[in-house]
């Protein structure tokens, strides 16, 4: 052994003790990013929460990122990092909500799942959808309005729901049907129809559903 060794001096000691420090480093560092995360997850429930309050006492369309940051308890920075706009949080919100519909689209069972006629998936969608803005339409309204709407991948998948349908019951040209079959959707319809006309949701189902057989059944020129 070196006189060093003894000593517990020399380059050995050094680097062991620069290991030593590197590694307590290490273990304080690796909770660091847990910490983060959770602090993360918890400023976005807290935002995503009080969001939801603030689209479901007020016009959605006046909610602004000052308002949800202030009801969250959250800064303006915090907020910022997690959405760009008012809008995006109330598409996040809407998100979970929609994508349990798209799994019964897909996996359900019929009507609305696969195994039905065409126009009995569609009107059976148009009933779904239905009682989807009637639970959350302060949410769609926040997320879906307008040119936006068309940009939602909500949207996007309601698409290639509906021509799918208009496909598989021999539509030629699906194309110019799907928005047009769309239409009818709208959070701003619906609420006009809703809070403005008085219009039970069971009165719009039952229209929308002979307007869907009425469309399948003229759609392929029969």
């Amino acid at each position: 052994m070196s006189d060093d060794e003894q000593r517990g001096g020399g380059a050995g000691a050094v680097h062991r003790a620069d290991g030593l420090l590197g590694d307590l480093q290490a273990a304080d560092e690796r909770p660091v990013a847990p910490r983060r995360r959770a602090d993360a997850e918890r400023n976005r429930a807290q935002i995503l929460a009080a969001a939801e309050r603030l689209f479901a006492e007020q016009d959605p369309r006046s909610v602004t990122m000052d308002r949800i940051a202030k009801a969250a308890g959250v800064g303006r920075a915090t907020l910022y990092r997690s959405f760009p706009d008012p809008s995006s949080v109330a598409v996040a919100l809407l998100d979970e909500h929609e994508r349990r519909l798209q799994g019964q689209l897909i996996h359900g069972p019929p009507p609305l799942g696969p195994g039905a006629p065409a126009d009995e998936r569609l009107a059976a969608f148009y009933l779904a959808m239905l009682d989807l803005l009637e639970r959350h339409l302060p949410l769609a309204l926040g997320a879906e309005t307008g040119p936006a709407r068309f940009r939602t991948g909500a949207y996007g998948f309601w698409r290639v729901h509906v021509r799918t349908l208009l496909v598989d019951h021999g539509v030629e040209d699906p194309d110019p049907l799907v928005d047009i079959a769309l239409s009818p959707l709208s959070p701003e319809l619906f609420q006009f129809q809703r809070h403005e006309l008085g219009l039970s949701v069971e009165r719009v189902g039952r229209s929308l559903t002979s307007f869907a057989r009425r469309l399948l059944r003229s759609g392929n020129g029969s």
